[in-house]
């Protein structure tokens, strides 16, 4: 179910695990991406535009910001509490 509530930010969720944050901007368009797989040489890390990376400063993934940390790790705990039926 899609709410297209503006600003909004949903987990993605494959074979029972987190595996990305996705933020939406107020005109409904993806803004940023965290992904929580390693990849591109970095750990969790921050994919910046509607398309991946153009909004980057090098057109590169990003480490994560300090409430983008703060993001992962709530998500996470969600997460964990709804596999362990606690909501």
């Amino acid at each position: 179910m899609e709410t297209m509530t503006s600003g909004r930010v949903y987990a993605v969720v494959g074979r029972g695990e987190v595996k990305s944050i996705v933020y939406f901007d107020n005109q409904n368009k993806r803004s940023k991406q965290i992904d929580l797989a390693d990849h591109h040489g970095i750990s969790t890390h921050t994919h910046i535009g509607y398309l991946h990376n153009e909004d980057s400063p090098n057109g590169k993934p990003v480490r994560l910001s300090t409430d983008e940390r703060k993001m992962v790790d709530r998500v996470l705990s969600d997460w964990e509490q709804y596999k362990q039926g606690k909501t």
